[in-house]
């Protein structure tokens, strides 16, 4: 009979689409430099690559993700999650190149994204690109429970047959809600030994790329996941408890990317503000060390003196001087943090 996916579009999954295409128009209409793009897309993998990895049980910081993922060497990180890590690059490599070539979804891609995230991990025991030959089972990490038990391994290519050629159809759901649905079907699928998480999202993020909401390649997912897993795990065994309807994990998915959008939209517009101040700035005869500073500010839209020494690369004392210059000037404003933390952060003041 083929895959035939159950829900409601509610005025929760409603609203979230709105949001997202509000989003969608801005990152289309709005005047951004490539450098920034280029920059953020950058930033958009370390983050997915660091959170997809992250909710599967890898224990790198994101500064520790960041470094290996630029090529440079970190001291104490764990072979086996630097391996997983740096595997998401070849994945989204797969991906990228897929996209160019403009072939549809087939079962062989999904298969060799899997093979991406797994070759040579705990020495290859999640068979890289190949279907499960028995049961497994989905196991709470902090009591052992099962959590979920997968269909029966015989059952695995015909529901990844069926699930292929429902996203191969043109079946006239929102790109959006197809996405959800592949992530969902995949995780309740679970057609591998290992990995099958990763490679949901992954799949999903193709998804929404091979439609047209690549949303320049700025969006990252798993951050909103990894934020309250909690909550991303309820939301998926939710399905399950309702006899696969799928409605409140499409709630939440939509939410979900609605506030990564949001975020990414949010950035954008600080950017596009920071160059028409600055350049007023430089106008009004600003220097440029201080308007380091203020761009820094308006880009970021608050920073600590920290966080500009680290942006900035320059001494402490100097950017004490500019901070309190800016202040001075009405540009900046110095802010607490809260009651309980004792450190100050500025912001632009405009």
């Amino acid at each position: 009979m083929g895959y035939s996916p159950k829900f409601t579009i509610t005025n929760t999954i409603a609203a979230g689409l709105t949001k997202i295409e509000r989003a969608r128009g801005f990152l289309d209409a709005a005047k951004l430099s490539e450098d920034w793009i280029a920059e953020m897309q950058n930033r958009a993998l370390v983050l997915e690559a660091h959170h997809t990895t992250h909710i599967e049980g890898t224990h790198l910081t994101l500064e520790q993700s960041e470094k290996l993922l630029a090529g440079k060497k970190v001291a104490g990180a764990d072979p086996e999650d630097t391996r997983e890590l740096l595997n998401y690059r070849g994945a989204f490599d797969l991906l990228t190149d897929y996209l160019n070539s403009g072939e549809a979804i087939t079962e062989a891609l999904i298969r060799e994204i899997h093979k991406r995230f797994v070759k040579g991990v705990r020495g290859d025991k999640a068979l890289p690109g190949e279907y499960r030959k028995g049961q497994n089972y989905v196991v709470n990490a902090k009591t052992g429970q099962v959590v979920y038990t997968p269909p029966p391994a015989a059952d695995v290519p015909r529901m990844m047959a069926e699930m292929v050629g429902w996203l191969r159809a043109e079946h006239g759901i929102n790109p959006v809600l197809e996405a959800g649905i592949a992530q969902f079907q995949l995780v309740h699928i679970h057609p591998f030994n290992d990995g099958n998480g990763r490679t949901s999202r992954l799949l999903s993020t193709l998804c929404l790329y091979r439609k047209g909401y690549d949303f320049k390649r700025l969006f990252t997912i798993s951050e909103y996941y990894d934020r309250d897993r909690t909550a991303f795990y309820t939301a998926i065994q939710g399905v399950r408890e309702r006899g696969l309807d799928l409605t409140g994990w499409l709630e939440y998915f939509t939410d979900g990317l609605a506030t990564q959008m949001r975020e990414v939209q949010e950035r954008g517009e600080r950017v596009i503000q920071k160059d028409v101040t600055v350049a007023k700035a430089r106008k009004a005869g600003l220097k440029d060390r201080p308007l380091a500073v203020l761009a820094l500010l308006l880009e970021r839209g608050r920073a600590t003196i920290a966080e500009c020494e680290t942006a900035l690369k320059q001494p402490r004392r100097t950017l004490q001087r500019d901070l309190k210059f800016l202040v001075d000037k009405g540009l900046a404003k110095e802010v607490a943090s809260g009651p309980t933390d004792p450190t100050k952060h500025y912001e632009p003041a405009l």
